[in-house]
């Protein structure tokens, strides 16, 4: 049989230009100019790993380039946990490749082989001293050509840095509270700007007087557009000034009627529906089912409710426009802004700067187009825009609000003989620069507005959108997986951390659980009999034995154990939890191991799991939500509170380090599996099942109540 035709990795296939991803600057130093962007999860440390083991340079020689659509390539959106697995790859060969170029070229130059040059720390030497370096050949080695395919990068076994822990090179500033976040960025001559947004779901501006507002000292414009209207100052005081003056000369069209908040699994079935059958199994052989198990799982919807709000800067320059953003998709961004302002793309650029907390499709993008329009008026000074704590809890995305039910037939030994799984969900991705109509929210108020977006889901090949991890990673006989993606949008929904990943795997893992205690069979032996991939029993045996599972029980704690392979391609995870608790619960320790393959920057990865662990917590404990007929109720951290740092649990992480398995992603893995522990474990400690997230105090007493 022939051999595979070499192929590019997938993002460097797209952006093929050596020079893009790698150039030398005459100090000494490696620039890297990938497309994806930080967001808090560590790639600008891991990324310089990659490229300083294959160009064998000092890490401490690496500067990243901030993603921009002037100078990077397009590698779309910094999500789904692909980063080091798709820029790191590309960067792997592109490295490989400038190294290989920059050999040949000192071979020629010091009239040696190849083979006998050595390079460290970008000085290229060979037999009778002879030497040059990657920056004195800079000037001879063109990297303005397209990337080869079939280059070999460094075996494993010989990178000196990837593999390794190294301080991740971000969070000094971050400690430190030196300026690393747009939010502490300023340009020379900074206005600043506020839009005026309404309190009622779905209303519209229809009058607005401005007198109070125009009287405000400071003021430098107020920017009517249909529905749409803010106000420029030159002073942050000011705009919030003049922002309070013309509220109270606002007036607004009637809203839209929200659900039941307490019944939100009755509404996502009552809706109109797009139904997709994800997948099927047919059993080798048909077992009669003795009894089947019908068992309904909800979450909430579910805010980013990251530290700090949403905000970005814009600057005009005639027809062209320069924005500073946090947006996950620097390209996809400004693909949308070219849409609503009638220009062309090229006329715009978009320059990635890190926001304080980005966990999805949050409202870096929206404030983007708010300071677009907004900076229009202020007579070419550069305009800031950020949004209050209200507006980002009323206005930004939402995760989408789930139903899930699970029947499992099982035979008269408790043994499974089939399984469906219908989910009932909004759609979990509407980002911008991916339809011919824009994503962006004031794109829907302005004078001739864009309708609002009906959220989608992402296709099977890139995991799936409500539906993801819904597909079970263990050995069933037999299986029908449906999603209903629910078509009425009471509320913005898009892209939140592990899609709908989080809820398939609260439900898949407590029904195992379920049937584990019908059995009398302990719940990781039961898991480990129905997997095939040792990869994934691995990661539950470490978790078991690093948890010492299972100790002695105890009145009032509670153990716990769940496990996924995030998207069912990526990462492996398995959790155990530990929590105390009666009608309140604590989760006192979270166990966890995981497998990413080739682990980049091991600390790195505990960094996303230890976070990604801590988040899944408050989802499950505290996080939901909250609306009446009309209003977004939980518009502060009193209205919508979070884990605090007195209800951290202690995390515990072991990586499975396997160098010669190519990195996947870590930031999404543990979600799932923690929000499976933490529910298994408080039927461990009070012998109720609790099915609706999160889970609190009231519905742990409901659950007490039904089951007596």
């Amino acid at each position: 049989m022939p051999s595979p035709v070499p192929k590019l990795p997938v993002s460097l296939a797209a952006n093929p230009k050596l020079s893009s991803w790698v150039r030398f600057s005459g100090e000494g130093g490696v620039a890297i100019s990938p497309g994806k962007v930080e967001i808090g999860q560590g790639i600008v440390t891991a990324l310089a790993q990659i490229a300083a083991d294959e160009l064998d340079v000092d890490i401490g020689r690496i500067e990243l380039i901030r993603a921009s659509t002037a100078t990077s390539p397009n590698e779309g959106v910094t999500s789904g946990s692909l980063s080091v697995q798709q820029s790191g790859r590309a960067l792997r060969h592109v490295c490989a490749e400038v190294r290989q170029r920059f050999l040949a070229a000192a071979s020629e130059r010091l009239g040696v082989d190849a083979a006998l040059l050595d390079i460290d720390d970008g000085t290229i030497s060979g037999p009778g001293n002879v030497r040059t370096s990657y920056w004195e050949l800079a000037g001879d080695v063109s990297l303005d050509r397209d990337a080869t395919a079939g280059v070999v990068a460094k075996p494993a076994a010989t990178r000196g840095v990837a593999g390794h822990s190294v301080q991740r090179v971000d969070i000094p500033d971050k400690v430190f509270a030196r300026p690393r976040f747009i939010h502490d960025r300023a340009l020379p001559d900074l206005a600043h700007g506020r839009v005026l947004r309404p309190d009622i779901s779905g209303a519209r501006l229809i009058a607005l007087d401005e007198t109070a507002a125009r009287a405000v000292p400071g003021l430098v414009a107020i920017v009517r557009d249909g529905g749409f209207a803010g106000v420029v100052a030159d002073t942050e005081a000011a705009a919030e000034a003049a922002l309070k003056a013309l509220r109270k000369g606002a007036a607004w069209s009637a809203g839209e009627l929200l659900p039941n908040e307490d019944d939100l699994a009755g509404f996502l079935k009552s809706q109109p529906v797009e139904t997709t059958v994800i997948d099927t199994r047919a059993a080798s052989t048909t077992k009669k089912a003795a009894r089947t198990l019908r068992l309904q799982y909800t979450r909430p919807y579910i805010a980013h409710a990251s530290i700090a709000p949403s905000c970005a800067m814009a600057q005009w320059d005639g027809e062209r426009v320069h924005v500073w953003t946090h947006s996950q998709g620097v390209y996809l961004l400004r693909a949308d802004l070219a849409i609503v302002l009638e220009l062309p793309a090229e006329n715009i650029v978009v320059e990635h700067m890190e926001g304080a907390g980005c966990y999805g499709h949050n409202a870096a993008d929206d404030v983007a187009l708010d300071a677009v329009l907004l900076a229009k008026a202020a007579g070419g000074r550069p305009v800031r825009v950020q949004w209050s704590r209200h507006d980002e809890m009323s206005h930004a995305p939402f995760g989408a609000a789930m139903a899930i039910e699970i029947e499992a037939d099982l035979d008269a030994d408790s043994e499974i003989v089939g399984w469906r799984h219908a989910i009932w969900s909004n759609g979990h991705a509407a980002r911008p620069g991916r339809a011919a109509q824009p994503a962006l929210l004031a794109a829907t108020e302005i004078a001739n507005p864009y309708p609002r977006m009906i959220s989608t889901n992402p296709p099977a090949a890139n995991g799936g959108g409500g539906d993801r991890n819904s597909v079970p990673l263990y050995d069933l006989p037999a299986w029908t997986i449906t999603s209903h993606r629910v078509l009425t949008m009471p509320v913005r929904t898009s892209a939140l951390r592990t899609l709908g990943g989080q809820g398939n795997v609260f439900a898949i893992e407590s029904v195992l659980d379920e049937i584990a205690v019908l059995r009398g069979e302990d719940p990781i032996a039961f898991r480990l009999r129905h997997l095939r991939d040792e990869r994934a029993s691995d990661v539950i045996r470490a978790a078991a034995r690093r948890a010492q599972w299972k100790p002695q029980k105890q009145s009032g704690i509670g153990y716990g154990v769940g496990f996924a392979r995030y998207k069912n391609t990526g990462a492996y995870c398995a959790a155990i939890a530990e929590i105390e608790g009666n009608d309140d619960i604590r989760v006192r320790r979270l166990t966890l191991a995981v497998d990413v393959g080739e682990a980049i920057n091991p600390d790195g990865v505990i960094n996303q799991i230890e976070g990604g662990a801590i988040q899944a917590t408050s989802w499950v404990l505290k996080e939901r939500v909250r609306f009446d007929c009309t209003h977004i109720t939980s518009t502060s951290w009193t209205d919508y509170p979070i884990l605090t740092f007195r209800e951290v649990p202690a995390v515990d992480v072991e990586i499975i380090q396997r160098p010669e398995i190519e990195p996947v992603g870590a930031g999404e893995a543990a979600h799932g599996p923690v929000t499976a522990a933490i529910a298994n474990a408080v039927y461990d400690c009070l012998g109720v099942r609790v099915r609706d997230l999160p889970i609190t105090r009231d519905r742990i007493i409901a659950a007490m109540e039904l089951a007596s």
